[in-house]
């Protein structure tokens, strides 16, 4: 057949007219798709199932319309047809073809115009219901009140984090952008947000005036808008009228709990709720030093004087009490009491509230230990607050200490979702990724951590000791030597302290101790210099020096009764100081019962009991019980957060077992899964 016949046989076959109704209609339905489906929360995947389906069904539509004809009797193939062909054509295909036409084109406008939110998310993959709170700016002529505007920015973005309906981006992970960013596309996408919202606060005498605007981050849309001009005494309920906005704005439906606790206000004493946002402000910053955790606790304290009926502050006071006495700022049982009765006081006054049973918390775990109580109180305040990082956070903490590895990661993933640049949060991951020997996972996200925080000497100094448990020391050594051997970076001070031992560089080991010990630090409190008298006796061991060893074990033990009398120290961490101690001494029974003390005091934390049974395997292993030192190997080389055949082959502590056959077939092994 020729090329005329068969574009004759074509147009006669009707395959032309076949082929421009398919694209129209398979136009139609790819606007429906694309416009229509993520308005109404269809996955994408199923828009592009659909636009697929339309491009594999094109050619199979051509084929019946060669082979097939629609006739008054149904359909017939083409040479049955053309004996009953009627000489008059219906026009019908063209008035399809022009309707189908019209309702694409009305689809795209639609679509375009309409659809909003939900096309511009679904053209990035980003949710449609996101959004984030970036830092309001202070208009202020005193730049002394830009507490004022990191709390009210703070208190929106805590109203907004209360809609479950709503992904909502924490704090953490938006502080460090300006606050009107230019590259509001770029945060859009490293936030993983769809929504981005701006403010300004300007405060003169008692007259107050914010500004927001809610923005589509991909497009750079000014959404909505809003100015409230208010009286300090006036001003509690703005942050509430603010989110109910954002959430009609992106189309969040309210459940009657929330919107209860959007109209509700903080407190109503201008006095008290100044107090509460000076104490927040102390929070955003870094609280490193006591003095700083003293401030933050005063403003609290002072608040709940005010307004005795001020929940969110009740509940900040114990949070921050619960902190310093972790911390070690202050043991005493009445900060245990005040910590209790504070964030008690904050359910009994609501009920309802997520932040007191998030301090409730924060209370069993940091003060009591409780694991299973501290649980039940974040797993109330989660259900809260969806979208709170830290609750997820400290779950995660718990399910870790329980030894439910899996579910420990998952909590922390979901709280990488609302808060994706908290690097604090990506660098426990990866210690969790350390814990189960999964080294190369943990680097890929301490790299992570370090493209937010680029000379971060934590995350290095981590990093390198993954490097350290592969027995990779060159690689640990090019993170660890430009980072200073500073006494006060305890953790830093730590791992540099383990690369000496491991490259038998005692001489640098001993040296840093002893200056160390030779410089008061009031700041780092008894633990600590108790912790160096320790390294610097077996540092002295492994000298030879046993003379030496013994002298300073003396002072250990001294600073361990100091420990023991002022509780600054748990009971745990004391009985491994003392069985690390009486075993230089040469006390072989007392040694073995700490050791194991140790052990039963962590008996609820599978992370610290890994590391008391590996104390007390040294503690045999240094005493000459090599079976029972050589026996309890193999499992601590398989259990979470153990040793790695590359640490027994290089830590001075394995000494003692090196000429045993046993050991060197372990140490010999490849590393464990």
């Amino acid at each position: 057949m020729n090329p005329g016949r068969f574009f004759a046989e074509l147009k006669r076959r009707n395959v032309y007219k076949v082929a421009v109704a398919y694209a129209v209609v398979g136009w139609l339905i790819a606007q429906i798709a694309t416009q229509i489906f993520p308005f109404l929360e269809i996955p994408n995947w199923i828009v592009r199932l659909v636009i697929v389906l339309i491009a594999i069904g094109f050619p199979i539509a051509l084929v019946i319309a060669w082979a097939f004809e629609a006739t008054p009797e149904g359909i017939k193939r083409t040479e049955v047809a053309d004996a009953k062909r009627e000489h008059s054509r219906s026009k019908a295909w063209i008035y399809i073809v022009m309707i189908g036409a019209a309702i694409s084109v009305a689809l795209f406008f639609v679509g375009r115009y309409t659809a909003g939110n939900n096309a511009g998310a679904a053209r990035t993959d980003l949710p449609a219901k996101s959004i984030a709170v970036l830092p309001f700016e202070n208009l202020s002529s005193d730049k002394e009140n830009a507490y004022f505007a990191e709390g009210i920015q703070d208190e929106i973005l805590t109203r907004l984090s209360k809609i479950a309906a709503l992904k909502v981006i924490s704090r953490t992970s938006t502080e460090k952008y300006k606050s009107a960013p230019d590259n509001l596309r770029e945060i859009g996408k490293q936030l993983g947000v769809a929504h981005l919202l701006e403010g300004s606060v300007q405060r003169i005498g008692n007259a107050v005036h914010i500004n927001v605007q809610l923005i589509r981050a991909e497009s750079d849309e000014h959404l909505w808008a809003e100015s409230y001009n208010r009286q300090l005494d006036d001003v509690f309920g703005v942050e509430g009228e603010v989110a109910t906005a954002i959430a009609d704005q992106l189309r969040a439906t309210l459940t009657g709990a929330e919107k209860q606790e959007l109209a509700s206000k903080l407190t109503t004493n201008p006095a008290a709720h100044d107090a509460y946002l000076r104490g927040m402000s102390q929070i955003f910053r870094v609280l490193t030093s006591p003095d700083d955790m003293r401030r933050a606790s005063a403003f609290f304290a002072e608040a709940v004087r005010l307004d005795p009926n001020f929940v969110a502050a009740w509940a900040e006071l114990s949070r921050m009490k619960s902190r310093m006495y972790q911390r070690f700022v202050d043991r005493t049982e009445t900060l245990k009491n005040e910590a209790k009765e504070a964030a008690d006081t904050a359910v009994r006054l609501d009920p309802n509230s997520g932040e007191g049973y998030f301090a409730q918390g924060v209370y069993r775990y940091r003060i009591l230990g409780d694991f299973d109580g501290a649980l039940a109180a974040f797993t109330e305040a989660q259900h809260r607050l969806p979208n709170d990082s830290p609750a997820l956070q400290f779950i995660s903490f718990i399910k870790k200490r329980q030894g439910k590895w899996p579910e420990a990661i998952d909590y922390l993933q979901r709280a990488l979702v609302v808060d994706p640049r908290d690097a604090n949060a990506i660098v426990e991951l990866a210690s969790d990724y350390e814990y189960l020997r999964k080294f190369s996972e943990a680097r890929t996200l301490i790299d992570r951590a370090l493209s937010i925080t680029p000379t971060n000497p934590l995350f290095l100094a981590l990093k390198a000791e993954t490097y350290q448990s592969e027995g990779n020391l060159d690689a640990a050594d090019q993170l660890l030597d430009p980072l200073a051997l500073r006494p006060e970076d305890t953790y830093v001070f730590s791992i540099r302290l383990r690369q000496f031992y491991f490259r038998r560089e005692f001489e640098k080991a001993k040296a840093a101790l002893t200056e160390a010990l030779a410089k008061p630090r009031p700041s780092l409190g008894a633990y600590y210099l108790a912790a160096w008298y320790g390294s610097l006796s077996f540092v002295q061991r492994w000298m030879g020096d046993q003379a030496a060893e013994r002298e300073t074990c003396k002072h250990w033990l001294e600073q361990i009764n100091l420990l023991r009398g002022s509780e600054a120290a748990s009971a745990a961490e004391i009985a491994k100081f003392s069985a690390q101690c009486y075993a230089g001494l040469g006390d072989k029974a007392v040694a073995l019962r700490e050791a194991r003390a140790a052990i039963e005091a962590n008996a609820q934390d599978a992370v610290r009991r890994a590391d008391a049974e590996i104390n007390l395997a040294q503690i045999q292993a240094y005493l000459g019980d090599t079976d029972a030192a050589i026996a309890a190997l193999p499992h601590l080389l398989e259990m979470p957060a153990g040793l790695t055949p590359a640490e027994l082959r290089l830590d001075p502590f394995s000494d003692p077992l090196r000429k045993d056959p046993r050991f060197q077939k372990l140490i010999a092994e490849p590393q464990p899964k």
